[in-house]
């Protein structure tokens, strides 16, 4: 049997891709498992610098597939179980994972993103788009509503207001749309590209420091000032005493391209 995910790493950057593109990459429980190993591996990699998710074919994701999930209801049921220690069950992990791994995660969006993987899309730190690609919280058409981490994303990147009406309705958006709504980041032609190319940029700062604040941002979003300034004043500290803050500090004083330490964090 094929795989459902491809993973090639190369200069630091993995390029992650969806691989049922004959279903539109619609994801099933492999597929799930698929995502939750990659990014559970890719977490252990450190010479990795940044991550770019992409769906072969015509499409990012169109969303789970139901027919050939729902063959398997034991299957099914364990998979809603969560994790006592991760706090998520499969279906949320094959998202929420790649909000764990330490560096840049950029989707790469083109034709459908519906349901879970809008989800996915979600759950990376920037979404790259085409203008003409399709976003919707599909799961309103079946009569459920987001679990793939979706509610927790959705109430990061767009007001309530906006996550009421999309979760509601599971009204279709194009890429341009999502940009203004705050479901994607940036308008491209090949997205592909230029996740690629933001993860490289990226590749020129301290590991450290990017680790650090994507998880300064994941801990704080929403918490209280003084929570937010605590967490602040523990990563800085740690940065402080690290070989890669001293080889971007000398870097920057003499104006030359750093090499950085592949021991991260």
């Amino acid at each position: 049997m094929p795989s459902t995910l491809t993973c090639r790493v190369e200069g630091g950057v993995a390029q992650v891709r969806l691989n049922r593109p004959d279903k539109l990459n619609a994801l099933t429980l492999d597929t799930l498992e698929d995502l939750v190993a990659t990014a559970r591996e890719l977490t252990s990699n450190r010479t990795l610098r940044g991550v770019v998710i992409a769906g072969e074919g015509d499409s990012f994701c169109a969303g789970l597939d139901f027919a050939t999930v729902l063959k398997n209801p034991p299957r099914v049921a364990r998979s809603f179980v969560p994790n006592p220690w991760r706090g998520t069950n499969l279906f949320q992990e094959a998202c929420w994972a790649w909000r764990r791994v330490p560096v840049p995660v950029v989707a790469a969006v083109h034709g459908h993103c519906y349901g879970g993987g809008l989800q996915i899309a979600l759950a990376a730190d920037l979404r790259m788009t085409t203008a003409d690609a399709q976003w919707s919280v599909l799961e309103a058409k079946w009569g459920l509503v987001p679990d793939m981490s979706g509610i927790q994303a959705l109430s990061q990147q767009v007001r309530m207001d906006v996550a009421k009406r999309l979760t509601m309705t599971g009204e279709v958006v194009s890429g341009e749309r999502a940009v203004d709504l705050g479901l994607a980041s940036e308008l491209h032609a090949d997205p592909v590209a230029a996740a690629t190319a933001f993860v490289e940029q990226v590749a020129t700062r301290s590991p450290d420091a990017v680790a650090a604040t994507k998880r300064l941002f994941g801990r704080t979003w929403s918490s209280s000032d003084r929570r937010t300034f605590a967490r602040e004043r523990i990563e800085q500290a740690k940065l402080l005493a690290t070989k890669n803050t001293t080889i971007a500090r000398e870097a920057a004083m003499k104006r030359a391209v750093p090499v950085f330490d592949p021991r991260r964090r």
